[in-house]
Parts: structure tokens; C-alpha cells; sequence
């Protein structure tokens, strides 16, 4: 018999996606399958997961889940199961999973995702008929309340349970008014409950609740015992000692295949190296670049503080005048998306900007340009650097998190052994930054060195096999303990 496990996230590939979060638990399925594990992802219902799932088959009804009448579906895609929580009034909204079209978050995000690991737990505990678990998998704060539930108010307290952190800056603090709403007991009012800084933490109350916590790269798990990176949680985590573990995500390789990329027309596959001539005059076209063989740099981001965007700003000048190039695709901070603007008018054919998101675009520049600039204050894991190695992208990453995990830098030692796959900094300041593009300048210039570089990236294994076998041992580690 299979390991049974539920998942439940707030986001996952390919229904809806406004982060790495979407990634990983789009890929736990498939990667676990192997392993005997069989994962069944619970999603809120909103109305991209409506869609995929159509009709579904109804499992399980509450008359009132915090306030609001709600359904149970259950389903499929592709080969994983899925069930979905059906309560329009919490997710059957225009916009995205946790904001207006506006940006502006949902006022009632508490309620709405409380519901949702109310529900989860419910789940969890075996009151929807046919459905058993062994063990639930909790992701980030939209589902870390499921945790709390299952511990405090069910039937179930035993079953374990992980928690994974995506992203220690995103907490769902929310105000102490909100907890006698939340249907807890008045014990779950403390320091080892949901209290948090005088009001409901629904990732601490996760964290405090979960047999093992994870996070999404060894060096953010050591990360997260510091302030600087725990945000205030770091106590907490050092408290949890040799139950905070990191798992280095993995990549999708049947999406990101240079060789086989359906986002790329085949005449532009990365086969080879060479073919990545091909591509660097079509990123120069899109962009309105000019055309050259000096380096091409990209960068895939959302514009924001933790994401250096700031910095990439102030290190644009110097870039074009050591003779970069940069293509950019992102969006994000306002004023960010404006001052790009701004520096590709003062730098026309040198620097192109698109702002948004678009998919195809982006598998079509990391086939295209030289290097990528990741410039994160701090990454939990990230992904582009690891799109970037896969497609002979070089990557200039911060020496932070899942950065520094993935990359080897081309220090000197690395060059002579040949190991190395990117450029690393330390400090995301102008200074930093604007050494580590004068490093790529110069290896740029010997074309056997940079070859070397791109050639190690790319056979680098950064799929999901590791990390599948890693999260099946963990579940079966915490199925053995409660045995």
C-alpha cells in the first residue's frame, strides 16, 4: 500500500501560479510517485481550479465552515488527485488568490484561509468518506492553520504532519480579534498556540504545530535561525532545533528542457551551444536591442526589494558602459517598472524592458541571453538561476539561501578545477554588484572559460528525482515515528 498523503497549498501548477509555491506542489506528486508515495492535493476553489476540475464528484458538505456553506469536490489532473474546496463566498472572486485586481489584499484573508485549514484538517482526520491520510503536508501560511486545527480541534492530533516554509517574509499575521472567530479553543490563545506579537500567526501557529518544519534549500533553513532572515520567527525556529530541515527544490524537466522546450520553436533548441546564437538574435529583436555579440544579460524578476531590483537599477549605467546589454521581463514596485523605463530611454538599443509576465518569453530568454542577474537580498530557493544553469544561462547570483546552494562561483580555484556554473557576490549593494558583472565582462572575454562555465550548468541535476526521494524519507521517517 502507498504512503497517503495530503497536500494542501493555496496555489499549485498548472491551474493557478504566483510563485515558487505553485511550483513545488504542482511537482510533489509526480515526484514522490516513484517512492510509493501517492500525495492528493487540496485547493481552494477558485475559479481557474473550478474550471479544470468541472463538475467534479461531491465528497463532503459543511453547512458552516467559519460562517459560509461549503463543498468538497474531488477530481483529477492529468494522473495526481485533487480535491478542491468549493465555497464561493471565500474564492469564487475576479482577481488573484489573495487580492483584487488591484493589488490590495482581500480583507477577509484571514477567514478565507482559516476555512481552508479548518477544512484541510477535517479532511485529514478521515471525516470526508473515502478519503484517508497517513500524514499531511502543509505549505506556507495560506495553509498552516490546517495544522493548528488538526493538533488542537480533532480527533486526530497524532497524525503528523510537515510544515513547508516557501517564503519566511510572507506570515499571515493578522489581528487578535480575529481569534475567538476561529472556532479554537481558548487554550490555543498562547505563545505555544497561535498567539503571535499580540495577534493571530497563522505561518507561527504552522511552525509551532508541525512535527518537522521545512524549508525550500538547506541554507535558508540555517538562514531563518538569524533576524535578519527569520523576521521575527527566529526564535521560534532555533527553538525547533533539528526539526527544521532544508529540501532544495527541483525543476520541472519536462517543462524546462532546452532541448525539448514546446515554449521554444524547435529550429531554436538548446541541443547544443552553438544553437544559442540563434536565440540571442531573436531576444535582440523582441527587445529592440542591438544586435552584437558582446554579452547579453537578462533578468526574470519581480520587481521588488527582496528581489535586488533596486540595485539592478543602480548598477544599469555601469553595465551598458562596460558593454552589457540587458533584456528584463518583470513587474512588480511601481516606481521600479517606471525608473526601467527610464534607463532603457537613456540607453536605447542597450537596454529593453517588458513589463508583466509572459511564460514563453521567459524560456525564450534564458536560451538566449549570455547570463542571468539574480540579485536577491534573500531566496528561499529560487528558480531562475536553476532555469539558467539547465539552459547554459550563466548565472550571477547573491550568496543567499538556495543562491548559494545551487551556484558554484568561478573563483580561481573553480576555473582551474572546472567546476564552476556561475558568479556569486556577497551583499546585494551597488558595489557587489557591479563587481560581479566586471567578473562576468572578463570571463565573457575567454570564450573556452565561459563555454566551460555554461557546460557545467548544464549538466548539473537539479530535477526532481533528489528532492522527490528526499520528501518521501522524510514522510515515511515521521509515518515510522507514530507507528
Amino acid at each position: 500500500m502507498p504512503l497517503k498523503v495530503l497536500s494542501v497549498a493555496s496555489e499549485a501548477v498548472p491551474l493557478v501560479k504566483t510563485g515558487g509555491l505553485a511550483d513545488v506542489a504542482g511537482a510533489l506528486p509526480a515526484a514522490v510517485a516513484p517512492h510509493d508515495v501517492e500525495i492528493t492535493t487540496l485547493l481552494p476553489g477558485y475559479p481557474a481550479v473550478q474550471k479544470a476540475l468541472g463538475k467534479g464528484k461531491l465528497v463532503h458538505k459543511w453547512a458552516s465552515l467559519l460562517g459560509q456553506p461549503a463543498r468538497l469536490l474531488s477530481g483529477s489532473i492529468g494522473k495526481h488527485k485533487l480535491l478542491m474546496l468549493d465555497c464561493p463566498a471565500y474564492f469564487a472572486r475576479e482577481g488573484g488568490p489573495y487580492g483584487d485586481a488591484g493589488g490590495q489584499d482581500w480583507a477577509d484573508n484571514w477567514q478565507r484561509f482559516a476555512a481552508f485549514g479548518r477544512a484541510a484538517a477535517d479532511i485529514a482526520s478521515g471525516k470526508a468518506k473515502g478519503h484517508s491520510f497517513d500524514l499531511v503536508h502543509a505549505h506556507d501560511w495560506q495553509a498552516a492553520m490546517t495544522l493548528a486545527y488538526l493538533k488542537l480541534a480533532s480527533d486526530t492530533p497524532d497524525l503528523p504532519a510537515v510544515m513547508t516554509i516557501h517564503n519566511m517574509a510572507f506570515q499571515g499575521h493578522f489581528d487578535a480579534k480575529v481569534f475567538p472567530r476561529l472556532g479554537l479553543p481558548s487554550s490555543a490563545w498562547s505563545m505555544d498556540g497561535v498567539e503571535n506579537y499580540g495577534g493571530v500567526g497563522f505561518l507561527k501557529a504552522g511552525m509551532q504545530m508541525a512535527d518537522i518544519i521545512t524549508t525550500v534549500s538547506p541554507s535558508y533553513a540555517a538562514e531563518i535561525r538569524q533576524p535578519e532572515f527569520g523576521m521575527g520567527l527566529e526564535g521560534l525556529v532555533t527553538t525547533r532545533g533539528n526539526r527544521v530541515r532544508g529540501i532544495l527544490n527541483g525543476i520541472d524537466s519536462t517543462v524546462w528542457n532546452p532541448a525539448e522546450d514546446s515554449e521554444i520553436p524547435a529550429q531554436y533548441s538548446v541541443r547544443t551551444l552553438a544553437r544559442r546564437k540563434i536565440n540571442k538574435r531573436a531576444v535582440e529583436e523582441a527587445f529592440g536591442l542591438e544586435r552584437s555579440d558582446g554579452p547579453l544579460f537578462t533578468a526574470i524578476s519581480r520587481l521588488t526589494w527582496q528581489k535586488g531590483s533596486d540595485v539592478l537599477l543602480e548598477v544599469l549605467d555601469h553595465l551598458v558602459g562596460v558593454g552589457g546589454r540587458l533584456a528584463l521581463l518583470g513587474s512588480g514596485d511601481k516606481a521600479i517598472e517606471a525608473d526601467l523605463h527610464g534607463a532603457a530611454a537613456r540607453h536605447p538599443g542597450r537596454i529593453g524592458v517588458h513589463i508583466g509576465y509572459d511564460e514563453t518569453l521567459s524560456h525564450r530568454l534564458q536560451a538566449g541571453a549570455d547570463a542571468i542577474l539574480v540579485p536577491s537580498r534573500f531566496e528561499p530557493c529560487g528558480l531562475t538561476q536553476l532555469y539558467g544553469l539547465a539552459y547554459g544561462c550563466v548565472p550571477v547570483v547573491a550568496r543567499t539561501g538556495g543562491l548559494a546552494d545551487t551556484v558554484i562561483d568561478a573563483n580561481p580555484a573553480a576555473l582551474c578545477a572546472g567546476v564552476a556554473t556561475g558568479v556569486q557576490f556577497d551583499g546585494v549593494h551597488y558595489h557587489a554588484l557591479r563587481a560581479a558583472i566586471d567578473r562576468v565582462m572578463a570571463l565573457y572575454q575567454q570564450p573556452k572559460q565561459w563555454r566551460r562555465v555554461q557546460q557545467n550548468g548544464m549538466k548539473a541535476d537539479f530535477s526532481w528525482d533528489a528532492s522527490g526521494r528526499a520528501y518521501a524519507e522524510l514522510y515515511r521517517e515521521l509515518t515510522e515515528r507514530t507507528a
